[in-house]
């Protein structure tokens, strides 16, 4: 999920800012700082968005930057366990299928992309036997998140299933919407 976040921080301002003023200085070097942070209680830091508060600057001697006790205003996306998410789909793989959500990839393993036996084909299709359902790369899916892990910093893992009620691909849950519409409209009592 997409978050505006406020972050507390002494933000080194260098030498060659100081011609700026001292919010848009200050903006520029937390946007150095933070923009592609990757930390487990903030998630990814997609941007610095404002400078809401900037104290007084100070210089530590042997330094020849200024320091600012400041509040900044960051946008960032933060995974949650359960929560549903849009994306494309990335890459396949035969153990499962790579989807694009946001900043991050997610994986979801091929026993999770449908209810159905799943094979893989060469051509980077995965296929459903009975319900002849495929996912490919580029197609649109709903899924939810089921598995968080920070452990490697620098590359997230999010793990995804599409084998709930009104998850998977676009197209899929189209096609189970037309029989609850008839049932629907068979159930309305006529008119007289």
């Amino acid at each position: 999920m997409f978050y505006k976040t406020l972050i507390k921080d002494h933000i080194r301002v260098a030498p060659r800012l100081f011609d700026l003023k001292v919010k848009d200085a200050v903006l520029k070097s937390a946007q150095q700082k933070y923009t592609g942070l990757i930390d487990p209680q903030l998630g990814i830091v997609i941007d610095i968005t404002d400078v809401k508060k900037t104290g007084e600057g100070i210089i530590i001697p042997g330094d020849g930057a200024s320091y600012y006790d400041s509040t900044v205003e960051a946008l960032t996306f933060l995974p949650e366990m359960q929560e549903v998410v849009v994306g494309n789909i990335r890459d396949i793989a035969d153990f499962g299928a790579f989807i694009t959500m946001g900043p991050l990839d997610g994986m979801i393993h091929v026993s999770q992309t449908m209810d159905d036996f799943v094979s893989f084909a060469k051509d980077k299709v995965l296929s459903g036997r009975d319900t002849k359902r495929t996912l490919r790369i580029g197609d649109t899916c709903k899924a939810r998140i089921i598995a968080i892990s920070f452990k490697d910093l620098s590359n997230p893992k999010i793990g995804l299933t599409m084998r709930q009620p009104g998850l998977g691909k676009k197209e899929w849950l189209t096609e189970e919407e037309k029989p609850k519409k008839a049932a629907t409209k068979k159930e309305e009592p006529k008119k007289k």
